[in-house]
């Protein structure tokens, strides 16, 4: 039974060992020269007018020539002052735009920034994330030296210290690691729009694979999209200056439903890896549920057990604390252990939500 146990397991161990070695492998971007382009930032969001003052200040400080750059921040059909909090910035940001979205939803609200935008090269980001002052002029010299048509930019957790939003970013720990990981290796799998920079006409030529009809994934199936097509390269930034920072969700509530949100669109993906991902990751935490139910009726499955948690334990560890360490948050991971053996019941949980379509939509 335990040979049984190791040979379901190890298909997703010598996955994330492969991940893993490409997250490692990366090295730090340091800008040869000062590139100078026009880009277009786009910040679509719904109801920030709390959040907004904060980014927006930050696009304000930022190292590089106001006249080659502008912001468009697309109000999503907002119910509070978003709109007029981001119209005070004008001063600040002389290339400010404020437009409605003429659709519904954050995809449609990307896709009214991008047919507005003037910049070939875009960057997306969230009302709620803060950039440091040389995120513009980081990945302008990114794009420049490197020709990529599609940059994925890492994303940084801030955690409020509770065990809610400890779990959380030790699982967006993981998925940024996979991200990195999966970019180095050739095999893109993961971005986030948080920080998300791409060629205007790569969105032009992908706009109709973008699944309308699911809430989200505006930024993974570009992506995909792009991937398939092999017509630009695909790379991940490696950058402390091209971070963009975000809070963790506060609650366990918040949590479910954020993940449940991205998991929704699963169920469409046609991208081989994340494929992979998503069918060796489901059998490992399914036999480990199973397992974790087994002990209750029969002590003697403790082995089998331990064997599997070792096996899931130690890739998953290597792969977070690299990503922790490249982030210096390491403290999250007094957490690690408790996370690894609830994990397997959370996972199902959202998976069980995400599928039944019982999450809030954006």
């Amino acid at each position: 039974m335990i040979w049984l146990a190791v040979i379901l397991v190890l298909p997703y161990s010598i996955l994330l060992f492969r991940i893993y070695r490409g997250s490692r492998k990366i090295k730090q971007f340091r800008p040869a020269d000062q590139s100078r382009q026009f880009i277009s930032v786009i910040i679509a969001c719904r109801n920030e007018e709390d959040n907004l003052p904060l980014i927006l200040s930050d696009l304000a400080s930022q190292n590089y020539p106001e006249d080659l750059f502008e912001v468009i921040v697309v109000d999503d059909c907002s119910s509070d002052n978003t709109a007029e909090t981001a119209l005070l910035f004008k001063a600040q940001v002389p290339n400010l735009r404020v437009i409605e979205n003429s659709g519904t939803g954050k995809k449609a609200a990307i896709r009214e920034g991008v047919n507005a935008a003037k910049g070939s090269l875009i960057l997306t980001t969230d009302a709620d994330c803060r950039i440091g002052p040389l995120w513009l002029s980081t990945i302008s010299s990114f794009s420049s030296e490197t020709g990529a048509g599609l940059m994925i930019g890492p994303v940084k957790m801030k955690s409020t210290g509770s065990f809610a939003s400890d779990f959380a970013m030790i699982e967006f720990l993981a998925l940024q690691g996979i991200t990195k990981g999966t970019a180095e290796i050739g095999d893109p799998s993961m971005c986030n729009g948080a920080n998300l920079a791409f060629r205007k006409m790569l969105y032009l030529e992908n706009e109709g694979e973008l699944h309308p009809e699911i809430p989200s994934g505006d930024d993974i199936f570009l992506l995909h999209a792009a991937k398939r097509k092999k017509t630009a390269a695909i790379r991940w930034i490696e950058s402390p200056d091209a971070v963009a920072e975000t809070r963790t969700p506060d609650t366990l509530i918040k949590v479910f439903n954020q993940r449940k949100r991205w998991l929704s669109k699963a169920s469409v993906y046609k991208d081989k890896i994340s494929i992979q991902l998503g069918i060796v990751t489901f059998v490992t935490i399914l036999l480990q549920a199973m397992l974790t139910v087994s002990l209750a009726f029969d002590p003697a499955c403790i082995y089998i057990y331990l064997a599997v948690l070792f096996l899931k334990s130690v890739p998953d560890f290597l792969l977070i604390y690299n990503t922790a360490e490249s982030y210096n948050i390491r403290r999250a991971l007094r957490w690690f252990i408790p996370s690894q053996l609830i994990y397997p019941f959370y996972v199902l949980i959202v998976a069980a939500g995400a599928f039944a379509g019982s999450y809030k939509k954006d």
